[in-house]
């Protein structure tokens, strides 16, 4: 039986998810999110992204690395259908899938020459874990990995679900002009898993190095809180 080969961790994502819950659904649904892709040591060769300069996107192909298990199931249930409603895992984009491996196309704002690590790749609108484990980079070709006329399954059905965000100034004022944008344009996203609706639930999350505390009542979300990691709790 032929075995397939071991796949090479090549880069790994930083950003600011340290936890799953919060990181947008799919890539470029928040472009305000800004991360960095640092190369292991053993392909920290500039030569190695020459002429990547040239493209606007990149295609990363990653690890689900909080989804590694040794079964999978032939039907899942995607949270945007409400966690109720079962689909093929191969009509999804679930992170349990037989190999658990994700595609993000992301914007390639710059790339930096860094004196120990490398080229690093400055890059937007990512919706990847911090330390998620990179096994490919490569360009995206707006010729042919674009299909404007595709269609998009059930999952056009919720393009417009959003919601309406409240946050007070003094919470939002805590935050850099660029990291408030990107935080609010990720609530609107609705983080919450489909199958909560509880308006007197209070969620949370950490995003950098804050602690978001959120409630969501009807089509409205109010940021309830918003804390840094080494004042929580005092």
């Amino acid at each position: 039986m032929e075995q397939s080969p071991a796949l090479k961790t090549i880069a790994r994502i930083r950003c600011g998810f340290p936890t799953k819950f919060g990181i947008p659904r799919q890539s470029g649904l928040v472009q305000e999110l800004n991360a960095q892709i640092i190369f292991e040591p053993e392909y920290r060769n500039p030569d190695a992204v020459r002429g990547l300069e040239e493209f606007s996107h990149v295609w990363l192909i990653w690890q689900f690395s909080e989804a590694v298990r040794e079964n999978w199931t032939a039907t899942v249930r995607p949270p945007r259908l409400g966690g109720n409603k079962r689909m093929g895992v191969f009509a999804t984009r679930s992170p349990f899938r037989p190999n658990p491996i994700g595609l993000s196309s992301v914007r390639l704002n710059s790339i930096e020459i860094h004196p120990q690590l490398g080229p690093v790749l400055h890059v937007a609108g990512a919706d990847l874990m911090d330390g998620t484990p990179i096994y490919d980079i490569k360009p995206y070709l707006s010729f042919t990995d674009s299909h404007p006329d595709a269609n998009g399954g059930f999952a056009d059905r919720h393009l417009q679900d959003s919601l309406l965000v409240h946050c007070p100034e003094e919470l939002s004022a805590l935050l850099a002009p660029s990291d408030r944008a990107a935080l609010l344009a990720l609530l609107a996203q609705d983080p919450r898993p489909s199958y909560q609706n509880d308006p007197d639930r209070i969620y949370g999350f950490p995003f950098l190095n804050f602690e978001i505390r959120f409630t969501v009542q009807d089509q409205t979300l109010t940021v309830q809180s918003i804390e840094r990691k080494n004042e929580k709790g005092g």
